[in-house]
């Protein structure tokens, strides 16, 4: 147990006995606690393999390479279809976790196994992603613009072709591009 992250289990929330059983469950395999993004994240040879964390409707142990998992049991869950790597098994009560404890620490240690083997989760390239026609006009249209996007990192360039993409209005989408031109040009990401 790293004191680092006792605040995180000793905050009141409606998980509190969910994280207490998941904590000893991760630590009886072995793994190194960590703090990271403001959650426990435990890691073996310094590579994250598995973290906590809780949301309204559920709290999950995800997964960072959870792709490369066999998935046995069929509970693992990729959160979105942007997701690529990361997978998570959700819990909404904590009789679930004491009824599953060894199928998820078989899924632990196949984990720790994909870690030990140094196996890596092919990621789909930034050029694979559509870029959205309103886009693709204005930087077609305006060479500062298309160069300050390929500046930008490929996550960064992600993010941007995955918000101009999500709606289904051609006005929303452009209007998107619009508001973040400027921010494009500063060599920001969407969130900077």
């Amino acid at each position: 147990m790293n004191p680092k992250v006792d605040f995180f289990f000793d905050k009141p929330t409606q998980w509190q006995k969910e994280y207490s059983q998941l904590r000893a469950l991760v630590l009886d395999c072995g793994l190194t606690e960590e703090l990271k993004w403001g959650v426990p994240c435990y890691t073996f040879q310094g590579s994250n393999v598995v973290l906590i964390h809780g949301f309204k409707e559920y709290c999950a142990l995800l997964f960072h390479k959870g792709a490369l998992l066999q998935d046995a049991e069929s509970i693992l869950i990729q959160q979105t279809e942007n997701v690529q790597s990361a997978r998570q098994i959700r819990f909404t009560d904590v009789k679930e976790i004491v009824e599953t404890k060894s199928i998820l620490k078989s899924y632990i240690y196949e984990a720790i196994e994909v870690e030990r083997a140094g196996l890596k989760v092919a990621l789909k390239k930034t050029k694979e992603y559509p870029v959205p026609e309103e886009f693709q006009v204005k930087l077609d249209g305006n060479h500062a613009l298309k160069s300050a996007f390929e500046a930008l990192t490929p996550g960064r360039q992600r993010g941007y072709l995955l918000h101009f993409s999500a709606p289904k209005q051609a006005k929303t989408r452009e209007a998107r591009v619009e508001k973040f031109i400027p921010q494009i040009l500063d060599g920001k990401g969407l969130n900077d």
